[in-house]
């Protein structure tokens, strides 16, 4: 078997291990809380959202630093920094015995995570060209079946171990993923540690200047912040539609899990077709399918019609990131891939972190049904800026060569 694939299928499953041991943990955390002794639940309400948040902004903050270093030092590296690091430190919630102490784990967590855009980078600069859209599609597969998977066993577990266990399981996940990457998978492609660098904020600068790597930032941004920023207020929603038999709990979770599927079964297909047709298609008529589909969400009558808009809304959802991360890896400038995607990765986290935060807000004023088409809108502009941001970019770089020609030949 190739190198570069069999890479793939074991990050690829690797990936699976830690989101789905991540996600285990999330669903509980509210009663995780009450065990420690937090009862009043506007105090719970406002220590999960810290909790829950904290996490996102510190990886925002350090993201584009371990994308640096990965392109002085290697990616695999960092794939293993990730891995042990959050493992350490997830093994640590489990025995943490007040909010402050969980917090301030978690805030440490997202400094040193990083194992997904690690693997995405990995990935990326060490298969083909012309194979990046189909391996990401692949990895994006791995990564959505865990985080489905996951909050799954994760209420099972709870009910029968208890909260606390759960962390410490979380955290052998983590190890064993980290040591199957340790051991078989292979860096072909590895970074030049002899050639001259420059300074983080020199590089940083560069990067952010090099277009069209802004647009494809931006573009992360805004699928992140209009994907994620509903998702808060779907047990609502769901509950307001009247859940059959009552069953709100299952309904929500049901109404996530078929949008995780429909992604997990087109990101390959979509991947693949990018490689064939270009990933800038993909991704502009994905996020104007998703748009598409984002608009009949505020006309549903019932949880079936809405599970039935979801299905169809993770088929578009799928060419959405793997497409995005292709063409990253496209453009970025050679030996820079990995500092790339760590700015990738800051805006991808800030939308994670806004988009929950400001559409909970908004959801007071027009309610989740205009968020739904608010977000739909927040899709049709990213797709606009994609294809304009990218042509003009692309006329000033080919703008740029012919004046380089014409003074070379004065």
């Amino acid at each position: 078997m190739e190198t570069w694939r069999r890479n793939l299928y074991i990050l690829m499953v690797s990936q699976f291990l830690v989101m789905g041991a991540m996600s285990m943990i999330i669903p509980f955390l509210p009663l995780y809380l009450k065990e420690m002794g937090v009862t009043d639940p506007d105090q719970t309400q406002l220590w999960s959202g810290l909790i829950f948040g904290i996490n996102f902004l510190s990886a925002f903050a350090v993201a584009p630093v371990w994308g640096s270093l990965a392109d002085k030092i290697g990616r695999k590296i960092m794939v293993l920094r990730s891995g042990f690091g959050m493992a350490v430190v997830i093994g640590l919630m489990g025995l943490a015995t007040s909010p402050l102490q969980l917090l301030i784990l978690r805030l440490v967590n997202g400094t040193v995570s990083g194992f997904i855009p690690a693997s995405i980078s990995l990935t990326a600069t060490n298969t083909p060209k012309e194979r990046a859209g189909y391996a990401l599609g692949m990895l994006q597969s791995g990564a959505v079946a865990g985080s489905i998977m996951g909050p799954f066993f994760g209420g099972i577990m709870a009910e029968w171990i208890g909260f606390r266990a759960i962390f410490f399981i979380t955290s052998f996940l983590i190890v064993l993923a980290t040591f199957v990457v340790l051991f078989a998978v292979k860096e072909d492609v590895q970074p030049d540690k002899h050639a001259e660098r420059a300074g983080f904020f020199k590089e940083g600068s560069f990067i952010l200047h090099y277009r069209p790597l802004p647009v494809l930032f931006m573009v992360g941004f805004l699928l992140q912040f209009a994907m994620l920023g509903p998702m808060p207020q779907m047990s609502l929603f769901v509950s307001e539609l009247g859940a059959p038999g009552g069953y709100v709990a299952f309904f929500a979770g049901l109404v996530t899990a078929v949008t995780g599927m429909a992604n997990m079964l087109a990101s390959p297909w979509l991947g693949r077709f990018g490689d064939r047709h270009g990933s800038e298609k993909v991704l502009f008529y994905a996020m104007l399918g998703a748009a598409i589909f984002f608009i009949p969400h505020a006309m549903v009558t019932s949880v079936w019609q809405l599970l039935v808009l979801r299905f169809l809304l993770g088929l578009s959802v799928g060419g959405l990131l793997p497409s995005l991360n292709a063409l990253i890896r496209v453009h970025a400038p050679e030996g820079k891939e990995s500092t790339a995607y760590g700015y990738s990765t800051s805006a991808v986290f800030l939308g994670n972190m806004l988009g929950p935060i400001i559409c909970g807000y908004l959801s007071g004023w027009i309610g989740i049904r205009g968020l739904f088409l608010t977000t739909a809108i927040l899709l049709v502009t990213g797709a606009w800026w994609l294809r304009h941001g990218l042509r003009a970019a692309q006329e000033e770089k080919a703008h740029g060569m012919v004046q380089h020609k014409v003074s070379s030949a004065q």
